[in-house]
């Protein structure tokens, strides 16, 4: 009982003098109690006063002020339906608030596309589409990127907790930048679906098939613009488009073991993966953070291990062994 109280939002102090006062029959004055928990007299008369109102603790007319504490069964059980009774008040007011905002940003965006214009509104909005995600996240990881570089999604770990599925398609020649390749395994270690592209022509984030985040032009370098897509039938088309470009890429894994043939490295994973983002070897080693000649001579070992005559075969046979 380190923390009785805790899950009826009482402190740690106030849990301290609840358990102190019932350890004390029948009855204690704040002094006594102070006294047996070390605290201050000032915090104990203010825990006191909160278990009192809560109806935990109640008083008797004596000089000193005693007070003594209600039976557990009964002030607790009273305290935790009035808390949930609190709360079920709030869901309700939230899901009222929810439907206003929905109801003003269908007025204010005419239901069909919202203009994002600058860093924090759409770091924002980035933000907030993921956080109320329910299903599934569907992102196509590609430049120009909005701080420059590629820095990690903190909000993916928070949703893939609450158990948000996520696939994310990478822009192979991408994962060369410092520190890329391992934000992606990150999340892969995570929960989410990898796969990788030679080149992805496009970049966005779907958000449970609903709402859709993307630049106004894939053509052009300008990171501080976005639309956010609210019409269905244009949502409906981005999922398309990305179930098109799913279905070529090639599968990122965490590290298992594949078919268990032949144990390969963490490395060996790495520079199949990247190979079959198309990537070379130059660029390889880059992300890897090794020598070139390494990377060449251990493609090299393993198109023998696998029978292959060239970088493409390789990759297939590697796929079908499930090494990739």
């Amino acid at each position: 009982m380190a923390h009785l109280l805790g899950p009826i939002g009482l402190s740690e102090t106030d849990n301290a003098v609840y358990l102190a006062l019932a350890g004390r029959a029948p009855r204690g004055t704040a002094q006594e109690i102070a006294d047996a928990t070390e605290l201050g007299l000032p915090a104990v008369r203010r825990s006191l006063r909160v278990l009192t109102e809560s109806g935990l603790v109640t008083t008797l007319l004596a000089r000193p002020v005693r007070y003594v504490v209600a039976p557990p069964d009964i002030s607790i059980d009273a305290l935790i339906s009035r808390r949930q009774q609190e709360l079920e008040g709030l869901r309700a007011d939230a899901r009222r608030l929810a439907l206003r905002l929905r109801e003003t940003r269908v007025t204010t965006e005419s239901g069909l596309v919202e203009i994002l214009e600058g860093q924090d509104a759409i770091a924002h909005s980035l933000a907030h589409l993921q956080l109320g995600a329910r299903d599934e996240v569907l992102i196509i990881d590609a430049p120009p990127y909005l701080y420059g570089t590629p820095v990690q999604n903190e909000q993916e770990f928070v949703a893939l907790d609450r158990g948000v599925g996520y696939r994310s398609l990478y822009h192979g020649p991408a994962l060369r930048l410092p520190g890329h390749y391992d934000q992606m395994m990150a999340c892969v270690a995570a929960g989410e679906r990898a796969r990788t592209l030679a080149s992805a022509p496009m970049k966005m984030l779907i958000v449970d098939r609903r709402v859709a985040l993307m630049p106004v032009s894939f053509a052009a370098d300008e990171t501080r613009t976005r639309l956010l897509v609210h019409a269905p039938p244009l949502v409906e088309g981005l999922v398309m488009c990305f179930e098109a470009l799913w279905d070529q890429a090639a599968p990122v894994h965490d590290g298992g073991t594949g078919d268990g043939a032949v144990p390969l490295s963490e490395r060996d994973r790495r520079v199949l993966s990247l190979m079959a983002a198309g990537l070379k070897d130059q660029a390889i080693a880059r992300a890897l953070g090794v020598a070139q000649r390494t990377v060449v001579r251990r493609i090299g070992e393993m198109m023998t291990t696998l029978g292959a005559e060239t970088r493409f075969q390789a990759g297939l046979l590697a796929a079908r062994r499930g090494w990739i």
